[in-house]
């Protein structure tokens, strides 16, 4: 039994013209390689998202939980965001 299969995908053209170019540049051999890097990529995002949710924000989603008082209201995270974003522009 094969062990890949053969699919037509569309892509738009500016995505068609980065694949071309990855692999007219030698990077990659085919565009069937470019995709299957690119779902690998897809692949470790999702691992890397899962892994931070379970442990990362669900340890703080248990602590909140234990003791409410410990979180933060929307508008101090709102108000915390601003000023970050106000200092950041300032020493672009």
């Amino acid at each position: 039994m094969r062990s890949t299969q053969q699919f037509s995908v569309t892509l738009p053209n500016e995505m068609a013209a980065q694949v071309r170019a990855r692999v007219a540049s030698g990077e990659y051999a085919s565009e069937s390689e470019v995709i299957r890097d690119g779902l690998r990529a897809l692949q470790a995002r999702d691992r890397a998202i899962d892994n931070w949710l379970r442990n990362e924000a669900l340890s703080s989603y248990d602590a909140y939980k234990a003791d409410p008082q410990r979180g933060v209201s929307l508008d101090d995270v709102k108000a915390g965001l601003a000023a970050r974003h106000e200092r950041t522009a300032k020493r672009g």
